[in-house]
């Protein structure tokens, strides 16, 4: 995890695994090829989490993986051990592994396995028991803000920060993919004006990799991103998630605004000055002019390359002699002018 002012970027596989272990360290090992700093799974508990009407209602769709919602859903679920695999995995390609927990029970399995962080999710940013379980934990806290005001914002945020510090607010839009309309990114900034002491971040599920330039622009430092191995894999997430190249981009292109941000001291740089000297006018002679000529303004043209005085320069030159012959295209210096 980081506090400072640096990038965290989080790539958020959700259950984009496919139930494979096999399948979730590749994407672990090309997360981290990208450049990510960490990967994200979600746990749900779901014979405890849905209603039994829901969880046994017909999933009949191309992207089920079960009869029912609930067996689709425990078809992508990994055991105790299945996580503690990942996470010597994570642990040795050197990438933070955590989780998101969707209720009580799925948090308590994830503290047995000694999570570093946790997300809330956008369909949690109401659920004051689950935020105030997660906060009393003392483990950095992602907070997603999909669908909520600024006042469950707030409620969230002030519940959270009793027990907890490490929090970070997510800006977010809770559809799948989101609308560029719906994107909404100048909340950044009201986010970052109300909470002045805490992270900002984006979980961006906009299908594109632009968001997250703007994002950091205005504020921004974490990021979250949906993953994937390929948009045509069987699963709802698969078609909005960025593919291996995708996410490269992302992370690259955020990246390059900081360095390209640079310095507000406005000068000459070292990597400008041989094209600037070709490019450049200095005053030179326009034609051949003889010593004592009392130089006027039609006797000057202003050519390349540089390295002579600037054309703005040339009021201090007219009205003045010339203390030697000087030839058409010959720089014109102020030690060529009598005292």
């Amino acid at each position: 995890m980081t506090s400072d002012n640096k990038i965290y970027v989080v790539a958020e596989i959700g259950h984009n695994h496919k139930g494979s272990i096999e399948e979730a360290k590749k994407l672990f090992r090309e997360a981290k090829a990208a450049g990510a700093n960490a990967v994200k799974l979600q746990k749900r508990d779901n014979k405890s989490l849905y209603t039994k009407k829901f969880y046994n209602q017909i999933y009949d769709n191309p992207n089920s993986y079960g009869e029912t919602y609930g067996k689709h859903r425990e078809a992508l679920e990994f055991n105790f051990d299945q996580y503690k695999e990942l996470q010597s995995y994570a642990k040795s390609i050197e990438i933070d592994f955590f989780a998101t927990p969707f209720d009580l029970n799925s948090l308590n399995f994830l503290e047995k396995l000694n999570m570093p962080a946790y997300k809330i999710a956008s369909a949690d940013l109401t659920n004051s028991p689950l935020q105030e379980e997660i906060a009393k934990l003392s483990k950095p806290i992602f907070l997603s803000t999909g669908g909520g005001t600024m006042d469950d914002i707030r409620r969230a945020a002030d519940l959270i920060l009793k027990h907890n510090s490490n929090l970070t607010i997510m800006h977010c839009t809770a559809s799948y993919p989101a609308r560029l309309q719906d994107m909404n990114l100048a909340v950044i900034k009201v986010l970052k004006q109300e909470f002045k002491n805490l992270r900002i971040g984006l979980s961006d599920h906009e299908n594109g990799i632009d968001a997250g330039v703007i994002a950091y622009m205005l504020g921004a430092r974490s990021f979250e991103k949906h993953f994937t191995l390929s948009h045509a894999n069987k699963g709802t997430d698969h078609a909005f998630s960025l593919e291996p190249i995708g996410l490269v981009k992302f992370i690259r292109n955020i990246k390059r605004v900081e360095i390209m941000m640079g310095s507000e001291n406005k000068k000459l740089l070292e990597s400008e000055i041989k094209p600037l000297h070709k490019m450049k006018k200095s005053i030179v002679a326009g034609k051949n002019l003889k010593i004592n000529h009392i130089i006027k303004f039609e006797d000057l043209a202003f050519k390349s390359p540089g390295g002579g005085l600037e054309p703005y320069r040339y009021k201090e030159i007219i009205g003045q002699k010339l203390s030697k012959d000087v030839h058409e295209d010959d720089l014109i210096l102020l030690n060529d002018l009598k005292k």
